[in-house]
């Protein structure tokens, strides 16, 4: 399996052009130069930037002022209710200046997009069945490309966040295959990310198409086991938010109360030694699959987000990070924590 150079180390600045009130006011100040300086001093090698289609999207009456066309000289049929607003564009323009000043990569992420979120609350539907929404989404990435294709030095595309049910797995390998050809056109030389359904889960990583050729980087998210990193999330209905557990607790206890306070899907424990607990051969066993499939396409596998919710015991959710970051440096898997501020998950200075 060959690694993704450059993106060994990283850090998610989510809640800065996404997951936000999308004012000019959270633009300007809550990341700064002085963020990017301190990440490069703690010798993260790249930053992920999930960006929200409402940065450089206004809804107007008309699509004014951007032509945008696909592979093979097409046209592109948008939606009227949309138009590139300059202003958001400057934003990643500075990301990328501070990237640069810094010795940084950079990957964009596409957190949002017309009619698709990860997060049912934003209230985003249609994308998967809409051949509208897809050609905006796919304006967007022939923009993006145009814009900053010539950065593949430094910058990598992530073409959306979480995929959700696995019911689009064949729809959204055929719209991000489309995406892919149409980024080439712009950008031959840059990688592209590319996630499956569950919420770039390991499962699916076998379901993403074969690559378009050898700048495709498969990603996964890992938040196993999920009632450890989340225990207490507000934003899981079924959640005690009182619940606190150890990261090292039998695996007895795990399934117990897995099946009590989470909603969603999470790992079963019935396979391993119920006596027993999480250690790095847990993160073993859930990468396995992924690690094979990766190894036989010969694709860089990368996790573009992991980590341990704010309300843990700091010392338990050091157990959680050291095992894990043993495995990733095992198959050489490039990393980026969730978060750098905020967003329940903030990492600690001394992190």
């Amino acid at each position: 399996m060959r690694k993704f150079e450059g993106y060994t180390r990283g850090v998610n600045f989510g809640g800065w052009l996404s997951q936000c009130d999308h004012t000019k006011l959270r633009y300007d100040t809550f990341i700064t130069e002085e963020d990017f300086r301190e990440v490069s001093l703690r010798k993260f090698d790249h930053v992920r930037i999930p960006v929200d289609y409402e940065l450089i999207l206004s809804e107007l009456d008309s699509f004014k002022d951007v032509t945008p066309v696909i592979g093979y000289g097409q046209q592109l049929e948008l939606s009227r209710d949309y138009a590139f607003n300059e202003s958001g564009f400057k934003y990643i323009d500075f990301a990328i200046e501070m990237c640069k000043k810094y010795s940084l990569n950079m990957i964009l992420d596409l957190h949002r997009t017309p009619g698709y979120s990860f997060d049912p609350f934003h209230g985003e539907k249609g994308f998967f069945d809409s051949e509208e929404f897809q050609n905006v989404f796919h304006s967007i990435w022939i923009e993006f490309a145009k814009r900053y294709g010539k950065e593949s030095d430094i910058l990598t595309f992530e073409l959306l966040n979480e995929v959700t049910k696995k019911e689009y797995s064949d729809k959204w390998n055929e719209i991000s295959e489309t995406t892919v050809k149409n980024i080439r056109k712009f950008a031959p030389d840059i990688h592209i990310i590319i996630g499956g359904y569950y919420n770039n889960s390991l499962e699916a990583i076998k379901d993403l198409n074969k690559p378009y050729d050898d700048k495709i980087v498969y990603t996964f998210h890992a938040y196993e086991p999920l009632l450890f990193t989340h225990q207490g999330a507000y934003w899981i209905a079924t959640m005690d938010t009182s619940f606190r557990c150890n990261y090292d607790m039998p695996y007895s206890e795990y399934e117990k109360l897995s099946e009590k306070y989470l909603c969603q899907a999470y790992a079963s424990f019935k396979s391993f030694d119920q006596n027993a607990h999480p250690d790095q051969n847990f993160f073993e066993e859930l990468l396995a699959e992924a690690v094979r499939v990766a190894g036989e396409r010969n694709v860089p596998l990368y996790c573009g987000e992991y980590g341990v919710i704010n309300l843990a015991d700091k010392k338990e959710a050091a157990k959680w990070f050291s095992d894990f970051h043993a495995v990733m440096d095992k198959y050489n898997i490039g990393r980026c924590v969730w978060n750098f501020k905020e967003m329940d998950f903030e990492i600690s200075k001394d992190f």
